[in-house]
């Protein structure tokens, strides 16, 4: 294919693009220009405290092979930059419509390339039109090391993404004192979009069983105060949108192929102490938390991940061999796969 637009396999409905704030003052605001005093969000919050509270109840996620299929849409993008404007536009435009429909939204990041394809997310006109004050941060996965640790995902994600988040509240004439038809200049105030207290990392001072189940804990929390949805058809968490990457061998999160955990069903979060590429240990969402998301986007670039995308999208002889991407399967949002053509060069059918 030598388009660069995205070329749709699996879908029924195209990605539209990011609209502005519903505020009135939004469609200026996104067009003015940043100032260079800016204060950055800071590269440090201290993870929320949240007290234990029940569980609900559920099933894991499952469903028909057809039905899974169906709710797949592969994108293919002949250059890089393309991507990560059409990520950064979906993002923005999942963001949007959690806001509007429920005052928040929930995502989960996880690292390696990933946080480099969002890099758009904080360029204009994403970093102005998002409203970031609604967000809640989560982590698909989480490597057990401190959080100033090269090989943290909260680093990755902090320096390459969430530093980068400033944006500013236009003034309202009211505020200054001035009539609309009178006022003759613009304002800003610095913010922070990000509450600190809405970034949810792990707790590193803890072993891996420990943070795991702690983090589990808060997600329940805030399950309870709403701020977190729960799917009606499985029963777990349903976050707005996970994020997530792949490796060569198929891997999502921290789910590795031919580890016991990818048959976890019942726990939210788990952990792993043997991981096949270092660091050994890992705390990371299971398949039902996974699967009872309400959108999954799913970043696959380079001929080294070409072997398992073919295996994804090629017709399943048993559930027995599959690779943990395959186990990725919504019951009631879509996964929007975002690839190059490196990635999908065995697929026969593009």
């Amino acid at each position: 294919m030598s388009t660069s637009a995205a070329a749709v396999v699996f879908s029924t409905t195209a990605t539209s693009s990011a609209t502005r704030r519903s505020n009135p003052a939004s469609r200026v605001y996104a067009s003015l220009r940043r100032s260079p005093h800016s204060r950055l969000v800071s590269s440090s919050p201290s993870p929320p405290v949240c007290a234990t509270a029940a569980s609900p109840g559920g099933a894991a996620a499952g469903g028909t092979a057809a039905a899974a299929e169906a709710r797949k849409k592969l994108l293919i993008f002949d250059a890089e930059e393309r991507l990560a404007e059409s990520l950064a536009k979906y993002t923005a435009r999942v963001s949007e419509e959690a806001v509007a429909a429920r005052g928040a939204f929930t995502v989960a990041l996880s690292g390696g390339s990933l946080i480099k394809a969002l890099r758009k997310l904080v360029e204009s006109p994403y970093l102005e039109a998002v409203d970031w004050s609604k967000w809640y941060v989560f982590w698909v996965d989480e490597r057990v090391v401190p959080k100033d640790h090269a090989d943290s995902n909260y680093k990755l994600a902090m320096d390459g993404l969430l530093s980068k988040v400033n944006c500013f509240d236009f003034l309202m004439p009211t505020r200054l004192g001035q009539s609309a038809d009178t006022m003759l200049k613009w304002d800003y105030c610095e913010l922070v979009p990000i509450p600190a207290s809405q970034i949810y990392a792990i707790n590193d001072a803890l072993s891996a069983d420990r943070a795991a189940d702690e983090y589990e804990t808060c997600l329940k929390q805030l399950v309870n105060d709403g701020v977190v949805a729960v799917s009606e058809v499985t029963g777990f968490p349903k976050l707005d949108l996970m994020l997530l990457g792949m490796g060569p061998d198929g891997h999502v999160a921290s789910l590795f192929p031919g580890h016991p955990i990818v048959n976890e069903n019942q726990k939210w979060v788990s952990y792993i102490k043997d991981s096949p590429k270092p660091p050994l240990e890992r705390i990371t969402f299971t398949f039902p938390m996974l699967n009872s998301s309400a959108h999954i986007g799913l970043v696959v670039t380079g001929a080294g991940k070409a072997g398992a995308v073919h295996k994804a999208f090629s017709d399943k002889q048993s559930s027995s061999d599959l690779l943990p991407v395959e186990m990725v399967s919504l019951q009631e949002g879509l996964i929007t796969w975002f690839t190059d053509k490196p990635a999908v060069s065995m697929l026969s059918s593009i």
